[in-house]
């Protein structure tokens, strides 16, 4: 009979706790797909413009920006699965308060408080790595769990994106069934994982650094309000360069705070260790192409090349399809890390990961003329992108020692929020600098050509910091000693 205590059962139990946060993952990418295609019928439903819904966006960021730090810390403290599910049964509430919301104020709220789910990846990473921390192959299985959480992720936001205007056509156009189905499925998602996930190993002795958070909070609103005010209002409204140096200035209290506790709210000795800035560094870096790049490359498929001189000229349900291919990439990306990350070292695959992304955005600057040439170049782009939104968590566990794993994880998560806040204000106004004469709205060529740039740019400064990390960082003791090509000890 199999000892509880080997690395077998750990895999056993790793493998049906997968199971679980694979099925919340999934609800994850459905909630993040399924709102896509029903946008033009919500600024409808709400008596609202398309300029408006820019607000709703920006808000969930900022929750999420905000929230994940402190839930996931809390997680360390009070348990991972306590921590999930909370975040969960926000979510699950506020996904119903969006089917009867029905004027512009309470679904702002309702959409806001929706990005509780930003911080699910990471307590599920940290629940992983806790249940695996024993075994001498945690930090693969880790690794390998990751993978199938963002296939996972992937695919929900696919079917989300197909489901949800299907649903909405077969309901009749019913804005309120249509918006239960996602409320519903976050709602199952919560049982199971309150039936079906174990909970994580609790740090005693712990404390709130409430002072603390109070100051991270400050920060990060400041912040990241300033760039949403920067997009939406322009580089000359001096008040948001105000805003902005304040919020930058803020983090120096925060700073010094932080530094004299023992037990702080954020770390900043762990996050300072060198195999864990790089992490945190390409996660910021990393949220610019994955979180900003996405619009811009739908406004390009659908630009008319006959009148603009450039584009595609693609359809609303082929520029779907486009978006659907380039998710297909992500999680043809996830599913390859595990096995080259073990091939090469973990290091090594993160390296060329971050190298794709590079390589597909700067092609795009040369090859963007059909169909074909935007396709292989995103998918390029993507397989790296899909990596990575596997890989910098699981680094993240790998590298944070006990009691961090939750607020490692979730700093790579607001870290890429920050860089998808700052891309979406730079882009926006990099697309909205001189429009193309006679072509309506459409943008200017020179404004993809920044978009590309700046993210093929921002992915090779990640590729490079990349290499500070230790030759064997992220690795478990078995991967070590197969890289370093020695006999694994038993």
């Amino acid at each position: 009979m199999t000892n509880a205590g080997t690395p077998r059962s750990l895999a056993q139990i790793t493998f049906a706790l997968v199971g679980f946060l694979f099925l919340l993952e999934l609800t994850s990418g459905i909630i993040q797909g399924y709102y896509i295609p029903l946008i033009s019928d919500l600024v409808h439903h709400l008596g609202i413009t398309d300029a408006d819904f820019n607000w709703f966006e920006a808000a969930q960021l900022l929750l999420s920006a905000i929230a994940v730090p402190i839930l996931a810390k809390l997680g360390d403290m009070f348990g991972h699965k306590r921590m999930l599910l909370i975040s969960t049964a926000l979510t699950a509430a506020a996904s119903w308060w969006l089917v009867f919301s029905g004027d512009f104020t309470t679904f702002l709220i309702a959409w806001a408080l929706q990005g509780f789910y930003a911080v699910w990846l990471p307590l599920e990473v940290a629940l992983i790595f806790d249940k695996g921390r024993r075994s001498k192959t945690g930090v693969s299985q880790t690794r390998r769990a990751a993978g199938l959480l963002v296939i996972a992720l992937e695919a929900g936001a696919i079917a989300g994106a197909l489901g949800g205007g299907a649903i909405f056509t077969a309901l009749g156009g019913n804005v309120a069934l249509t918006l239960a189905v996602p409320a519903l499925v976050v709602t199952l998602a919560f049982f199971a994982i309150l039936f079906g996930v174990p909970e994580s190993e609790r740090s005693t002795g712990r404390s709130l650094d409430f002072v603390g958070f109070v100051l991270l909070t400050f920060a990060l609103l400041l912040t990241t309000s300033s760039l949403t005010f920067l997009r939406i209002n322009g580089p000359e409204t001096w008040w948001v360069w105000v805003v902005m140096a304040l919020g930058l200035l803020a983090f120096l209290p925060f700073g010094r705070w932080v530094l004299g506790r023992d037990d702080p709210a954020i770390d900043l000795r762990m996050v300072a260790q060198k195999n864990m800035w790089p992490v945190q560094v390409t996660a910021g870096l990393f949220g610019i192409s994955v979180l900003g790049a996405q619009i811009p490359l739908s406004t390009f498929a659908g630009t008319d090349p006959e009148v603009a001189g450039y584009g595609l000229g693609l359809s609303s349900g082929m520029r779907s399809v486009v978006i659907g291919i380039y998710l297909i990439s992500l999680i043809v990306g996830a599913a390859l890390f595990a096995i080259l990350s073990r091939r090469l070292s973990p290091r090594v695959a993160l390296i060329g990961a971050t190298a794709l992304v590079a390589v597909g955005y700067f092609a795009l600057i040369f090859f963007h003329d059909d169909l074909a040439q935007v396709l292989v170049c995103i998918c390029i782009a993507g397989a790296g992108s899909g990596a990575l939104v596997a890989a910098l968590p699981a680094a993240a566990a790998a590298a944070a020692p006990l009691g961090q794993t939750g607020i490692a994880t979730g700093l790579t998560n607001t870290t890429k929020t920050i860089g998808g806040a700052f891309a979406s204000a730079t882009f926006g106004l990099a697309l909205a600098t001189g429009v193309t004469a006679g072509v309506g709205t459409a943008a200017s060529l020179s404004g993809y050509y920044t978009v590309w740039i700046v993210c093929g740019a921002s992915a090779l400064v990640a590729t490079v910091l990349l290499f500070f990390v230790p030759k064997l960082a992220f690795a478990d003791p078995v991967e070590a000693e197969l890289v370093e090509g020695t006999t694994p000890s038993a």
